[in-house]
């Protein structure tokens, strides 16, 4: 178990360092990046949202439907 915690350690560390590497060393200007990256992040967070709401409504929906089976 030590050698897959290690091992996914060492994943999630090269992605980063990959990651922050390949946008210090991107041909767009710091601004632009900015932008990009700041778009990115809302989506993301927005797309996030409504699957949390969906899958709130989702379990709202089924917990109703047990207590009425009860």
């Amino acid at each position: 178990m030590k050698k897959f915690f290690s091992f996914l350690l060492g994943i999630i560390t090269g992605a980063i360092l990959g990651g922050t590497l390949s946008l210090m060393l991107a041909p767009t200007k710091g601004q632009e990046l900015r932008a990009h990256i700041q778009d990115y992040i809302d989506n993301l967070t927005a797309e996030a949202q409504i699957a949390a709401a969906q899958r709130r409504t989702e379990l709202e929906n089924e917990l109703a439907r047990l207590r009425k089976q009860s």
